[in-house]
């Protein structure tokens, strides 16, 4: 194994660069590795990890050094910096489970029992849907169900 004083961040860094200084967006980095803009992007900033040869296929996309790959491929610690986002997008969505989080349990209790919905076998997309009032944001979640098991 080589050694390598790259940083999981150093690898982040270098990703938004390459997508800036190419003028590329996500949906076409996450076309050229064939997989969906949510999970690229999230991978990308080392939310995941990234099977080989998708960590390949970035890394050539986006011309970073070939030592990136390994580093995509790490299993990530996922950590948050903060208890509630500042951020206001971001803050939305914190405040979206706020308020509907026990509305979203109880449904999903009534539909299928006691369980959760998994955000490991999952999928996301994000879409712009026209409106006259004004443009909505559409995210559509779906993950697979997992009953708890009592022993």
């Amino acid at each position: 194994m080589i050694a390598t004083t790259m940083t999981r961040e150093d690898v982040t860094a270098m990703i938004i660069q390459a997508k800036k200084q190419g003028g590329l967006t996500w949906e076409g980095i996450a076309e050229s590795i064939g997989m969906s803009p949510v999970w690229t992007h999230s991978a990308a900033m080392g939310m995941n990890a990234m099977p080989s040869d998708k960590a390949d296929a970035l890394v050539s996309t986006l011309g970073l050094a070939p030592e990136a790959s390994a580093i995509l491929q790490e299993s990530p610690t996922k950590i948050w910096e903060q208890t509630v986002p500042t951020d206001p997008c971001i803050y939305r969505f914190y405040e979206i489970v706020g308020v509907y989080g026990p509305t979203l349990k109880a449904l999903i209790h009534e539909k299928f029992g006691d369980g959760i919905m998994s955000a490991i076998d999952f999928d996301m997309t994000v879409s712009r849907v026209e409106n006259p009032k004004g443009d909505r944001v559409k995210v559509e979640m779906s993950g697979k169900y997992l009953a708890y098991n009592c022993w």
